[in-house]
């Protein structure tokens, strides 16, 4: 067996390549949550403060319009009469929370490792004022709002602006903040405003977002798609794309003194206001939220939290909380932003491509950051997935083998059916569908941790290329050496 099994070195490899791909796959998104700290140690996840201010902007594209607010609720339950036995929570007593780590300063992780930013200091801070213990995990945004839907978080925190589209899908609270939107271009671009946005420039968002939608469905286009505002911004600067339409706080957050980029023009809408996301059928929740959300604003520690954060002018007519909350009492930032006004930043000269290179590939600075954490946690996570799901799936293997040789239809079409959709999908593929398929199934078996579908997500891959491995070195035997013709037949079938 173990010599048929030495000619068929392509499977072997295929297999191997198969399982050590998704293995790796899946470690640089587990140790993602707990890794991004390599990047938030820049500190660009500290507060900005209320010396940082900016005016509002007087850019804004023609034609912009507040619209309607359709969603604010007219008050609040008191907070007295919340039972927070009641709000179907995933844990008793803790808040799940979904949050992104790489949008600051709205969403973010500090040098510190630990999830911050406006948005979650203020769920922090409505956290204590219900007496729920606030716990955060990182994600993508691409899949959050479906990740809330089916009970993986409790709550999304990731600057999330409500539409009609994502009402469909979970509910929302009163808003806490507004959504600007910026057009975000390279120094002494032709682009000088929404307006100019045509079919062949290549226009950057983040899969999912407000933005997306924006460009698909209000300019008619088709923009160039990527899994994070980091990834987004990089590829602008490299010029990969030619403009990037982003989140007025994520852009101005980004953009660094130097940059060869630079914001043009803004927009924002009303009607659709920044909103934490709640699973839609608990409105309990949402509604201890919003108790909170206007507790927060009335004690001052949302006007605290969003002049250290966010300290910019509320847009005429927009406030956060309830219709019956109490305007936020903020400095005036107009004036502290013309006393701090600094002259104009020389423009950075376009980098040539060598220097693109370097920032992109050859930042050892974070490399020196990073091997910590890829040593101290991807390298014992990599290896233990492997091994675990290197065992399960050699069992699950020889059981696929065995129904695939045998007699009996209704054990080898199975086993076959199996095979060639494990081998055909790609292994992110499968990843996703365990992970958001079954995971909110065995939520209550998994404690909602996602490392062990890791481990049965590979075991089940790495089983359908094992089972043809052993499949295909048990039928390379040949028939004679299965058979005896007696008790004195020798070992290859003659008497």
């Amino acid at each position: 067996m173990f010599s048929a099994m030495a000619r068929l070195p392509v499977s072997r490899s295929r297999a191997l390549l198969a399982v050590v791909s998704a293995v790796t796959l899946l470690m640089l998104t587990a140790c993602g949550s707990d890794s991004s700290n390599s990047s938030a140690s820049r500190d660009l996840c500290a507060p900005p403060g209320v010396a940082s201010a900016s005016s509002a902007p007087t850019n804004l594209a023609s034609g912009a319009s507040a619209g309607s607010d359709r969603y604010t609720t007219a008050n609040t339950v008191p907070l007295d009469r919340i039972d927070t036995n009641k709000l179907g929570l995933l844990t008793p007593g803790k808040l799940s929370v979904g949050t992104l780590s790489d949008a600051p300063p709205s969403i973010c992780v500090n040098s510190a490792g630990a999830f911050t930013g406006f948005d979650n200091e203020l769920l922090k801070a409505i956290g204590a004022k219900l007496g729920l213990q606030v716990q955060f995990s990182g994600t993508e945004f691409a899949g959050l709002l479906a990740q809330v839907a089916n009970g993986r978080f409790d709550v999304g925190s990731s600057s999330i602006t409500t539409t009609d589209a994502r009402r469909q899908l979970v509910g929302f609270t009163n808003g806490y903040d507004f959504g600007y939107f910026s057009l975000v271009v390279p120094n002494g671009s032709a682009l000088k405003g929404f307006s100019d946005l045509r079919p062949g420039v290549r226009i950057g968002v983040v899969q999912g977002t407000v933005q997306d939608e924006y460009v698909v469905n209000t300019l008619r286009l088709d923009p160039v798609k990527f899994p994070d505002y980091n990834t987004a911004y990089a590829n602008l600067k490299s010029g990969q794309i030619d403009a990037w339409v982003a989140p007025s706080a994520q852009a101005t957050g980004t953009i660094k003194p130097g940059d060869p980029t630079s914001i043009v023009q803004n927009t924002f809408s009303l009607d659709n206001f920044t909103a934490w996301a709640v699973r839609k059928d608990n409105q309990p929740l949402i509604d201890a939220l919003n108790a909170g959300l206007d507790a927060v604003i009335a004690d001052g520690t949302y006007a605290r939290l969003y002049s250290e954060w966010e300290p910019r002018p509320l847009p005429p007519g927009w406030k956060p909380g309830s219709k019956a909350a109490a305007t936020p009492e903020l400095p005036d930032f107009d004036k502290i932003a013309a006393e701090h006004q600094r002259s104009d930043t020389p423009q950075a000269a376009p980098k040539s491509t060598l220097a693109q290179l370097k920032d992109t590939f050859f930042d050892w600075s974070l490399y020196r950051k990073a091997f910590p954490d890829l040593l101290a946690t991807g390298l014992p996570n990599t290896l233990i997935l492997a091994l675990v799901s290197g065992a399960l799936g050699t069992v699950i293997g020889m059981l696929l083998a065995v129904a695939g040789i045998s007699r009996t239809r209704w054990l080898r079409w199975p086993a076959r059916v199996y095979t060639d959709i494990f081998r055909g999908l790609p292994a992110v593929v499968i990843i996703l569908l365990i992970g958001l398929g079954i995971g909110p199934v065995v939520k209550n078996v998994t404690g909602n941790n996602p490392y062990w579908l890791g481990a049965v997500a590979l075991a089940l891959l790495a089983a359908a290329y094992i089972g043809e491995i052993f499949r295909s070195g048990i039928q390379s035997v040949e028939a004679g050496q299965w058979r005896r013709r007696g008790p004195s037949a020798s070992v290859t079938g003659r008497p």
